[in-house]
């Protein structure tokens, strides 16, 4: 198992919560939930139950639909998984919990008689389907989990000491120089393409193949596929999710829907978003029309921007339709010689980043009819009272006209304007130059 972040944010939970709340943990499907619970129940209680609702026999399902004796309930669950309780000192994971509703309803009745802990897991695009008719526990705390960061990629390598120093470089502003530059980038051009998905992880420290680690993601991104058709037999949401690559390529101020889907609009696309959001699998930004301090008030629903969840699928979703031997988006970007057409790469793993920290995606662009042409400033971050626009330049990152105009009209809103780029840090001229490496840290 690999080291993850969100194994501090269980023990918190364990600690604060003492019996009184259940998690859920949100996330897509593959990304480390159930090997990061299950360790969690190895390491921190004396014993744990998990019970898989993909694969549990029937007769554990039934269990739930009559929960009004639990000493039945608790003692079918020991005989069923050979394991012993111990009041105060077990932990029950209730695996896939989307599966059976009625497990989660429960949560409400097992949290009040208090004799053990219990985590929920599942995918929420599936949860949101299966809930119709059941009473969702208010006693249900909910964190989200994400694919692995670049900090947990490094730890996955048996690299536990360059972010720290990164870190410490970026709070003093200083350079690494150009060759420390160069080896960092390689480093986190390597990350982009295979991703944060554990599974594809294991298979690079495994084999050394980047044509097996392809595979790997294939098979994520084939999962997937049939997950949104099980929900949208229409093949709606599943057409919007391959079409992510093809957009941002074309570099537009928003996802065209109707590019994508003949005869549609985005207004008429809420709900399949909505689903696709949920689902974790991409990120969402939405246009703001009103660049300030509280942003979510001023978000545009209807225009968005999609980026992949995590880059390294998008790496095999851009050519998924073809062989492998086809795919020469990883000797490029390992060589640093990335077309400028799939520029937007870097752009998705800005977007992975900051959604991992729990940044909500939001961007802003605007239209010059005197100069006849669209600046548009990538993401917007709150800073304190204010905030901090960013542009992301995969190459030629001295212009940056979109952002120096942001600068001008928006003059008393800005908190610290940065460009994240593939060079080494610099501030100038008021504008703070960041490598990609870096952007965890704003």
């Amino acid at each position: 198992m690999f080291k993850r972040k969100i194994y501090d944010k269980l023990l918190e939970w364990k600690k604060t919560s003492a019996g009184k709340t259940a998690l859920l943990i949100e996330g897509a499907r593959r990304i480390g939930k159930s090997t990061i619970v299950e360790a969690f129940g190895k390491n921190e209680y004396e014993s744990y139950i998990l019970i898989d609702f993909a694969f549990a026999p029937k007769h554990v399902l039934q269990l739930f639909e009559d929960m009004n004796d639990l000493d039945y309930f608790f003692l079918q669950l020991q005989l069923q998984y050979g394991v012993s309780l111990h009041e105060r000192a077990s932990l029950i994971i209730f695996d896939e919990v989307q599966f059976n509703p009625l497990a989660r309803q429960a949560i409400k009745k097992l949290v009040a008689d208090g004799r053990y802990d219990y985590i929920e897991t599942g995918s929420l695009i599936s949860i949101r389907k299966n809930v119709d008719k059941i009473l969702i526990p208010s006693e249900e705390r909910r964190i989200a989990m994400y694919p692995m960061d670049f900090e947990e990629f490094l730890w996955a390598t048996g690299d536990d000491a360059t972010f720290g120093l990164l870190q410490h470089a970026f709070n003093e502003r200083i350079a690494l120089g150009e060759e420390q530059n160069r080896r960092m980038m390689r480093k986190f051009r390597l990350y982009m393409l295979i991703g944060g998905m554990p599974q594809a992880i294991q298979a690079y420290l495994e084999t050394n193949n980047f044509e097996m680690v392809d595979q790997v993601k294939r098979d994520i991104i084939n999962l997937y596929e049939e997950d949104f058709y099980k929900i949208d037999p229409s093949g709606k949401i599943s057409t919007l999710f391959d079409a992510v690559p093809a957009e941002l390529s074309r570099n537009s101020s928003r996802y065209q829907v109707s590019s994508v889907l003949k005869n549609s609009r985005a207004s008429q696309l809420l709900e399949e978003i909505s689903e696709l959001k949920a689902s974790m699998t991409v990120n969402v930004a939405y246009h703001t029309n009103d660049p300030a301090v509280g942003l979510a008030t001023n978000e545009h629903l209807e225009k968005f921007k999609l980026y992949l969840a995590d880059t390294g699928l998008m790496v095999s979703l851009m050519f998924k339709d073809r062989d492998f031997t086809e795919n020469t988006v990883y000797k490029k970007l390992l060589s640093d010689k990335l077309p400028k057409n799939l520029g937007m790469l870097y752009e998705n793993v800005v977007a992975q980043l900051f959604s991992s920290k729990g940044y909500r995606l939001f961007y802003y662009a605007s239209y010059d009819p005197e100069r006849r042409r669209t600046f548009e400033v990538d993401f917007l971050l709150p800073e304190k009272h204010k905030l901090s626009p960013i542009e992301v330049k995969s190459s030629n990152y001295r212009k940056h006209r979109s952002l120096d105009e942001f600068r001008e009209k928006y003059s008393d809103r800005i908190a610290s304007p940065c460009v994240i780029h593939g060079k080494d840090l610099k501030k100038e001229q008021g504008v703070l130059y960041l490598p990609f490496y870096m952007a965890p840290f704003l």
